[in-house]
């Protein structure tokens, strides 16, 4: 029945005195419900033949509805010349075919089209116009144009709709403008918050780099017993990628609960967090088991473990997980590669390393960027290549900021292997370009120092002090329980300090009479130039942050349980020769995670095998 009503609708007489009287209104509807239904550009096109011959042109519901079949077969410019063609285009059609262009990718021609609407001044926006417009804001981070549109909006009197105000939430959180997001989430109190509003909220902490504001207002979403809302998958994921961020294991742990409580662990995205949360606290094994669960892999996921094995120093583990990616037919992307060339970097994997730069374009059809060659440039000069790695880094072309970890990583090999001349030339590099400004000063200052240049390095500080450059402090955190523990380089200031001090000065005798001596001893003084980045020590006293956090996890950890330290910096070599040692004295795993990667302490030796 329905078919030859299509066939009588498709070839119908033009002449309308021959049609019954009420075909036109069953047509109408009839077409109508088939372009609700078109998922099939040939129908859609031939629906609107029958639209055209049936005297529907002028009839705005019935376009708009043939717009919207456009716009849900992505046929955006298609949409926009019907759109063109309205004699009376009503807010239905403008906004139809904003939403078109946010779609397909277009959100510049989607703010275009909403300033033609509103100099039309034929059509108001309504709430539906406006989500599409913030979106629109969202995607290119556009929050002057955004602010002018909110300010719009208030006029309008449409705010109080949760739609709009989660639209302009997400906005401001995707344009970095935390604060203003956090209004407008306060001011929606009352008028309908839910579980989209907190979820762009916490997604705008997580994702600026406010990982404990994430963490704590999700808590206070589930403490609300009034709201039926549940966390959804999205809100789950911001949450883990928080954790992450914090090294969090604890509360990462309190979220897999919730996930599991939610039965999200088979939701891909969700479980691609819980894996990357697990690696970067240090729960290799825990990541190990998530990945292993994945009943339907993809490239995130193996990116994702490749990555977690290349920072806990396990090059050869990644490399053959990425065969065996590569075995089940998947396309690495860019930042698949990125990860397998930070494996062959930080575990020496030289010859691997170049074998997959050289052949990115040929097997896997990735053109190597700036990225790529940076961390061959790394790669070469933790090695030892140091003049490779610095002619290499001579001829790629970056910008600023890839031009600071460019020259960053080959200060750092510079530094690794005494290599004045090089130190010099990256500092000086950083410092023209004004990146990593204190830790070139500092690196330029020590390396005249070595040279005899002790003028050119008291001048250098001197004139880093004018600037304001200051070095950023040396910090550790441990989690215990629920409470997170910071401790600063040289800092006794924690109730504690008594206790530590005795329980350190306590391992420093049981390290020498197991042979330990020189420069690692827990209370001397450190040397001016040394082989490990100044970041990492205070001039005075070598306190190191690292062996506050550890004493303090000794003390107060059980017996044989695991102990994760986070560095904001890199771990210097007298701390990793001192873990090795206590590692094996107190019958502990250590795990430390510092700004480049993971040192996995057992036994007296670590996972990195002195290659960092």
């Amino acid at each position: 029945m329905n078919k030859r009503f299509l066939q009588n609708v498709l070839f119908a007489p033009l002449d309308s005195s021959l049609l019954p009287s009420n075909f036109h209104l069953k047509s109408k509807a009839f077409l109508i419900h088939k372009l609700s239904e078109s998922t099939d550009l040939f129908l859609t096109n031939s629906l609107q033949s029958s639209i055209l011959k049936l005297g529907f042109a002028s009839d705005t519901f019935t376009i708009n509805r043939l717009i919207n079949s456009y716009v849900k077969l992505r046929e955006t410019n298609t949409a926009r010349k019907l759109f063109d063609e309205m004699p009376e285009p009503n807010v239905v059609s403008w906004t139809s075919v904003i939403s078109g262009f946010n779609d397909t990718g277009q959100p510049q021609t989607a703010l275009s089209m909403f300033q033609k609407m509103y100099q039309d001044k034929s059509v108001a926006p309504n709430e539906f116009t406006y989500a599409s417009v913030f979106k629109a804001c969202s995607a290119l981070a556009e929050s002057r144009i955004g602010k002018s549109i909110h300010a719009r909006l208030e006029m309008s009197g449409r705010r109080s709709n949760t739609v709009v105000s989660s639209s302009l939430l997400d906005m401001y959180g995707k344009c970095n403008d935390v604060e203003t997001a956090r209004r407008v989430f306060e001011s929606m109190i009352g008028c309908g918050r839910n579980v989209v509003s907190w979820t762009s909220m916490i997604t705008a902490y997580a994702q600026n780099a406010r990982g404990h504001e994430a963490i704590e207002l999700f808590r206070t979403f589930n403490a609300d017993t009034t709201s039926l809302d549940r966390p959804n998958q999205f809100m789950l994921a911001s949450v883990i990628s928080a954790c992450s961020s914090l090294g969090r294991l604890q509360w990462g742990k309190v979220a897999h609960g919730v996930v599991t409580h939610g039965g999200y662990e088979t939701n891909h995205v969700v479980a691609t967090s819980l894996l990357d949360m697990y690696a970067k606290c240090g729960s290799l094994s825990c990541a190990e088991k998530i990945f292993l669960r994945i009943s339907r892999h993809s490239v995130i996921s193996y990116t994702s473990m490749i990555m977690a094995k290349a920072k806990h120093g396990l090059g050869e583990a990644a490399l053959q997980l990425f065969d065996e990616m590569v075995a089940k037919r998947m396309r690495p992307n860019y930042v698949t590669l990125l990860a397998v060339l930070h494996a062959c970097s930080h575990s020496g994997l030289v010859a691997e390393g170049l074998g997959y730069v050289n052949s990115m374009v040929e097997k896997y059809g990735v053109v190597p960027d700036p990225r790529h060659y940076t961390c061959v440039v790394d790669m070469l000069g933790r090695f030892g290549r140091v003049d490779e790695a610095y002619e290499m880094a001579k001829t790629i072309e970056v910008g600023a900021e890839q031009g600071a970890l460019l020259w960053g990583a080959l200060l750092s090999a510079g530094r690794l292997h005494g290599r004045v001349d090089i130190v010099c030339d990256a500092s000086k590099r950083l410092i023209q370009s004004n990146q990593q400004v204190t830790s070139a000063y500092v690196a330029l200052s020590n390396a005249y120092a070595v040279a005899g240049g002790w003028e050119d390095s008291e001048s250098l500080r001197l004139e880093m002090r004018r600037g304001g450059n200051v070095k950023e402090r040396a910090c550790s955190w441990i989690e215990i329980k629920d409470s997170v523990y910071a401790f600063h380089a040289g800092d006794l200031s924690c109730d504690e300090s008594g206790e530590i001090v005795r329980f350190m000065k306590d391992l420093e005798k049981r390290m020498k009479e197991r042979g330990h001596r020189g420069s690692s001893s827990m209370m001397t003084s450190s040397s001016v130039f040394v082989d490990v980045d100044e970041e990492a020590k205070e001039e005075i006293v070598s306190l190191h942050c690292e062996r506050l956090a550890l004493a303090f996890g000794l003390i107060h950890l059980p017996e044989g349980s695991t102990i994760r330290i986070m560095n904001n910096l890199r771990m210097c070599r007298d701390c990793h020769e001192a873990f090795k040692l206590i590692s094996g004295i107190v019958g502990r795993e250590i795990v430390v995670r510092d700004v480049n990667r993971f040192h996995c302490f057992k036994d007296g030796s670590c996972i990195c095998r002195d290659f960092w």
